[in-house]
């Protein structure tokens, strides 16, 4: 073994944390979610709910956040839930879960499939499925607040849990932020959330130091025309033609428009026109989602399909009077982990789950998160996102042998492990609230 100094000695004990994780805690974790959690997040599996209307979810979670012992406010940003629970002077952080689900028919073969339907806010009906794991989410938030309730000898400060709707809307956060979140219970030292992801297998944990998600737009573009028989086009302004003719341009903008080592995603998700074959009609939709790693570049795509949009449309004789119209209907920023604060926690996560278990996070894609909001640099909250692994390591040796592909976020195939997601998320918290409430 190299000799040390004193000095160096004590520089390395200091930099490495205290391990916030025990089998102890371990043990605890996994007693209770054989005991409560797991039936829990079956509850919550069934009975998914779509964005700003988890009005029953958010009643069951301000139940078994009450029942942890918290203070509970309800209706905070529509249906968002704040638990308070105070433990002495320190620090106030922020545990965030979202809640809402998808318009999503299951087919994930699951023997707790969901078969949930709901009226939307524009009263369609729809399937509801938890497939992008929020389930998870609030079913380990409840782990995490039972859990730190009985080891309040072991943390001293306050902790803010905060169930979120609509961040699948990008709009939930934001809501809860308007509804003076901070103002009402105070603006957090820290905040924390995490995102099980089937990407990862169970039993990691991954974060960035930096840039952990990228941010997101919703664009909708309404192409007026001029209606006419499909016999004779001449005699109007054909919407289909033209709207097809945007969304082949749109792509030029990356292409041509954004510096290439800028990442950066144009995607038209919907085209709605028409109701008859010999029919030229009136109007086309297209539905778009925007997405860009920095604000520069998130700022240069918008204008630039405006300005794309709307010249196409003149230039294909539409009138003054029916212009083409670009309106951005949600977004959210580029998600950062503050750096000092994520090499801090990801030191902790590497000692409580060992290296094995810990991976930098690497984006794979240009999703999305509206956790943003509540860390924006403005507000001055650090805040710290991970991920944690939903799949199993074997669907993976599955999937690359030839197997099943693993399901992607938002499929109706979607599932996850919940008992490893659940737990590892739950102890992952908990090992991060002590490190920065733990003495």
């Amino acid at each position: 073994m190299r000799n040390l100094t004193l000095a160096a000695a004590l520089a390395a004990f200091a930099a490495t944390p205290a391990l916030a994780d025990s089998a102890e805690v371990a043990n605890a974790v996994a007693a209770d979610y054989d005991s409560h959690l797991e039936d829990l997040f079956v509850h919550f599996h069934q009975n998914p709910e779509l964005s700003f209307l988890e009005t029953d979810t958010a009643k069951r979670m301000a139940a078994e956040l009450r029942a942890a012992g918290l203070t509970v406010t309800e209706n905070v940003g529509g249906t968002g839930v704040v638990g308070m629970l105070e433990n002495g002077d320190g620090p106030l952080i922020m545990l965030r879960a979202d809640m809402d689900g998808l318009p999503v028919e299951e087919r994930s073969g699951l023997d707790y499939a969901s078969t949930a339907t709901q009226v939307g806010k524009d009263g369609e009906t729809y399937p509801v499925m938890h497939a992008c794991g929020h389930d998870v989410h609030i079913t380990s938030m409840v782990g995490t607040a039972r859990r730190l309730m009985a080891m309040k000898d072991d943390w001293s400060g306050t902790l803010m849990f905060v169930v979120q709707p609509a961040e699948e809307r990008v709009g939930g956060a934001k809501a809860m932020l308007e509804d003076g979140l901070y103002d009402r219970f105070g603006k957090p030292d820290y905040a924390l959330a995490f995102h099980v992801a089937s990407i990862l297998p169970t039993g990691v944990v991954s974060a960035a130091e930096g840039i952990q998600y990228s941010s997101a737009d919703s664009v909708d573009i309404m192409v007026p025309g001029v209606g006419a028989h499909g016999a004779s086009p001449h005699m109007g302004r054909d919407p289909v033609y033209i709207a097809s003719q945007i969304v082949t341009a749109l792509q030029s903008i990356v292409s041509r428009e954004i510096e290439p080592l800028s990442p950066a995603v144009i995607t038209v998700g919907a085209f709605q026109a028409g109701t008859k074959h010999n029919i030229i009609s009136e109007r086309a939709d297209l539905q778009l989602t925007v997405r860009a790693n920095d604000e520069d570049t998130r700022a240069q795509l918008l204008a630039a399909i405006e300005r794309v949009a709307v010249g196409i449309g003149k230039a294909h004789g539409l009138p003054d009077e029916l212009p083409v119209k670009v309106t951005v209907s949600e977004g959210t920023p580029v998600t950062y982990n503050d750096p000092e604060l994520a090499r801090r926690l990801n030191r902790v996560m590497r000692a409580t789950f060992g290296e094995e278990g810990f991976e930098p996070f690497e984006q794979r894609g240009m999703g999305a998160e509206d956790f943003s909001y509540f860390v924006a640099e403005d507000l001055g909250v650090p805040g710290y996102y991970f991920g944690v692994g939903g799949t199993p390591p074997e669907a993976f040796e599955a999937e690359a042998n030839g197997g099943t592909a693993v399901p992607s976020h938002h499929s109706p195939l979607f599932k996850i492990a919940p008992r490893e997601s659940v737990t590892l998320g739950t102890r992952a918290m908990v090992a991060a609230v002590m490190d920065l409430a733990g003495g």
